[in-house]
């Protein structure tokens, strides 16, 4: 009878409920993250109004940096052992972000609801970091600390739209 390979055990210097802690706030700001995704392309699709090439073109450039933030963070959960959400109904539970409405806001609505949501995904970060710090988990440590100044950022200059 041939013998069926177990997985290795992840030795890594992190525990497992320590990785078991981090991967999963990493599976919420995974799914906060992809949140803000479709809601930053659904606004850079439906948004009108006098503002609508300046805005058009920076909710492309927020929905393209958005769309590359989530690989990392998702690979980032599987090096630490775990797997990865990946469906609508996995993300609908873990966000802590509310779905956009059915009909398109007006533009300034669109950056209000934004702002929101980047101050939301760097609340979710921020709530991950004294795990990996207590972990001394380094690598995630600081993919925290970019997607924090990234979010930080941004919603900064989302604001001042509305100032």
């Amino acid at each position: 009878m041939a013998k069926i390979a177990q997985a290795p055990t992840i030795s890594i210097g992190i525990s497992e409920a320590d990785r078991r802690k981090i991967a999963q706030g990493l599976s919420h700001l995974l799914a906060d993250t992809y949140t803000l995704y479709l809601t930053t392309h659904n606004f850079h699709w439906n948004v009108t109004g006098p503002m609508f090439t300046s805005l058009h073109a920076m909710f492309m450039t927020q929905y393209t940096e958005l769309w590359t933030a989530v690989d990392p963070i998702a690979e980032r959960i599987r090096s630490l052992g775990h797997a990865a959400p990946g469906s609508y109904a996995q993300f609908g539970k873990l966000s802590s972000l509310e779905d956009v409405p059915a009909t398109p806001p007006k533009a300034m609505e669109m950056v209000r609801i934004l702002v929101t949501g980047h101050e939301a995904v760097a609340r979710t970060a921020r709530g991950v970091f004294p795990l990996a710090d207590k972990a001394n988990d380094e690598p995630t440590a600081d993919l925290l600390t970019q997607r924090l100044t990234v979010h930080e950022q941004t919603a900064w200059m989302l604001r001042s739209l509305l100032e």
